[in-house]
């Protein structure tokens, strides 16, 4: 499908962040309003329910939604590439429900990737009846932390205020991401909180990036022994996207060994068995539910391959085994985190 081309100027400030150690305290909280609520207690498992028939291709639904690439252009900055999946646009008839609307963030280890790496995740966001922009963040080492979340943080502000035009009147906010672009969701997400602003609806996270150390049981496991840790492609990437080791030390570079997890939105972890940030991912969402965050975090046995397998081309178009079971998971969240109808 050919992309049109949109140059969209947004008005917006750009961010400074300070030291962890000067961020004010008490802060001012957004609670989501009352809801079919998710357990927050349940213990990960893994799981590949049945609620919905198998299919082994992306539905021709999420094939034929509309497609473009945008470009977003924020004050000071140079322009920001996204695409959009299944926008509205046009007239709709009233009375039509408003669509969760994703803020989406493709994979990589911050040092790669693309909105292509993103269309897979995108699409089936799509067919689980989801709105989605995904932008294209920078990219380490040229641009280290914290570059990727001042852009995503502008873009998400500029998303928030484009809601009703893209998924309805009331649409609901949600960040979305696989891998690095998960960790850059996960502290979005952190943000947001502590700024009150804007309301998120919820967070999915696929394989985050979460641990700089790379040393876990399931890290290990993936790594071929005859390759040192120091060549890991992912012990690389939070490298290039740390400028100092003091970083490592920041919330919004490190979601998952942030000290504070209260009041943030309800949250889907999604990791595979044989995936390298399965450990940190089902660590990460076990802090939230002893946060009192609503959690739903399943190890997916169909999701073979996870990470890579994600960013795959033919995975967005055709054969990918776990589409049913992440097609669910999507599902199910939206419906327990959307305010009745």
């Amino acid at each position: 499908m050919a992309a049109s081309a949109i140059v969209i100027r947004v008005e917006t400030v750009r961010c400074t962040w300070g030291c962890p150690c000067t961020v004010p305290d008490p802060y001012i909280y957004y609670t989501a309003p009352s809801r079919p609520t998710m357990s927050s207690s349940s213990s990960p498992r893994t799981a590949d329910t049945a609620a919905h028939p198998a299919v082994a291709v992306v539905s021709q639904t999420a094939l034929q939604a509309v497609e473009n690439d945008i470009v977003i252009e924020l004050p000071g900055r140079e322009p920001v590439k996204a695409r959009t999946y299944g926008v509205r646009t046009g007239r709709v008839a009233a009375g039509t429900p408003a669509q969760p609307l994703v803020l989406h963030f493709h994979g990589g280890n911050f040092a790669c990737g693309d909105l292509d790496d993103g269309r897979c995740v995108s699409r089936l966001l799509v067919e689980a009846g989801a709105a989605v922009v995904s932008m294209a963040y920078p990219l380490a080492p040229l641009h280290p932390f914290p570059d990727a979340i001042e852009v995503g943080y502008e873009a998400l502000g500029w998303l928030y205020k484009q809601r009703a035009k893209f998924a309805g009147k009331g649409a609901q906010v949600y960040l979305a991401g696989e891998e690095a672009g998960g960790n850059l969701a996960a502290s979005l997400a952190l943000i947001a909180r502590d700024r009150a602003h804007p309301p998120l609806a919820g967070q999915l996270l696929l394989s985050p990036m979460l641990d700089p150390c790379v040393g876990t049981a399931s890290m290990r496991d993936a790594t071929p022994d005859s390759v040192e840790v120091t060549d890991c492609k992912y012990f690389k990437g939070w490298k290039d996207y740390l400028k100092c080791p003091r970083d490592a030390e920041h919330p919004y570079a490190v979601p998952g060994s942030a000290r504070r997890l209260a009041d943030l939105a309800p949250t889907l972890v999604l990791t595979g068995q044989d995936d390298p940030m399965r450990d940190e991912a089902l660590s990460y969402a076990k802090r939230l539910q002893d946060a009192g965050i609503p959690v739903r975090s399943q190890v997916l046995s169909s999701a073979q391959g996870w990470p890579e397998a994600l960013a795959d081309p033919a995975t967005a178009d055709s054969a990918c085994p776990c589409s049913a079971s992440v097609l669910q998971q999507f599902r199910l969240f939206f419906e327990t985190t959307q305010p009745p109808r």
